[in-house]
């Protein structure tokens, strides 16, 4: 097996909408398995939703994200926020800004204009409509 690293997100029942939208945005290739699909799992501590995603993996050229819809309802995990985002460097400022349309329309919120940075390269902030920051950047 090869060494890789992923993003794991976990969302309140919404992971599979949101790498279905994630999908749209950035193309790649998805696979969404949900609870429905398994075999009924002995010993399982609780009893799933069958449209629950247990496991969904985006695959794109820059990397994977991989995901699951979270299954412990004692626990609000806060999604929005800036103490993490999804870092998506593009080859282009023109790629950045098409892919933060795509967010934007599709439900989310500017969150820090794109354009040059301090450090002399592109940036910019955008939250989805699911609370998740995805901040791009882009040499100049």
């Amino acid at each position: 097996m090869t060494r890789s690293l992923a993003t794991y997100i976990s969302l309140d029942g919404t992971t599979g909408e949101a790498l279905e939208h994630w999908h749209e945005v950035f193309g790649g290739t998805l696979n969404i398995l949900r609870y429905g699909d398994m075999p009924p799992m002995e010993d399982m501590p609780f009893e799933p939703d069958p449209q629950a995603v247990a496991h969904a993996t985006l695959e794109l050229p820059v990397g994977t994200i991989a995901g699951g819809d979270s299954m412990d309802p004692d626990n609000d995990y806060p999604v929005t926020g800036t103490a993490y985002s999804l870092l998506y460097t593009t080859e282009t400022p023109d790629e950045a800004r098409g892919f933060i349309e795509k967010l934007v329309a599709g439900g989310g919120s500017l969150g820090m204009p794109f354009e040059l940075a301090p450090w002399g390269g592109w940036y910019g902030q955008v939250f989805d409509r699911f609370g998740v920051m995805w901040a791009f950047s882009c040499d100049a």
